[in-house]
């Protein structure tokens, strides 16, 4: 059985978002990371929730993988960079935002804008989308060149959210599975 590990973005995911949905669906297998800075995120923070999270998560049977948006990917990145022997399933990082790009909220995400890619210690699906207003294609496909992941376009999107109105998003499952049942 795999636990999932849901890692949102700013504010956390709303009821219409995939990853809620997902979570919907999964119930006990999936755990919400839960800082305490939402709004005004704090990367320690952050990366210490994905801890409590996977604390929680590592207790089940089978494979645990971390199911990050936007930048939910930067801390889960950062997490598997300090915990490289923690046995992960996956990562699959969804829209992460280019802290370089010129719509990055540097004021509420200042802890952020300092983190890089690097390569992660376990197997990891990147998807961008085509008109993603926080990161070009060509950032997000160069993220996960740095990270050693797969990269996945998936098309017009925008931020791969609620706004995006994707509902329970059928081609994220299909992604999510390609890189959980290799």
């Amino acid at each position: 059985m795999t636990a999932y590990i849901i890692v949102p973005g700013i504010d956390g995911s709303d009821g219409r978002h995939w990853q809620t949905l997902w979570e919907q669906k999964w119930g006990a297998s999936a755990v919400r990371i839960s800082p305490t800075s939402w709004s005004a995120p704090d990367l320690g923070d952050w990366v210490g929730a994905v801890q409590e999270a996977y604390d929680d998560a590592s207790r089940q049977d089978g494979q645990v993988v971390l199911v990050a948006h936007s930048l939910g990917c930067w801390a889960a990145s950062t997490w598997l960079l300090n915990n490289p022997s923690s046995p992960i399933g996956g990562a699959f990082l969804v829209a992460p935002p280019d802290p370089t790009g010129p719509a990055f909220p540097r004021r509420a995400a200042a802890t952020f804008t300092d983190v890089s890619a690097q390569p992660l210690p376990c197997p990891a699906l990147v998807v961008g989308s085509a008109d993603d207003p926080y990161c070009t294609p060509e950032a997000a496909a160069d993220f996960a060149a740095r990270w050693e992941a797969r990269f996945h376009l998936a098309g017009a999107r925008g931020h791969i959210n609620s706004a995006s109105d994707l509902g329970s998003w059928q081609q994220g499952r299909d992604l999510l599975d390609s890189l959980t049942q290799r």
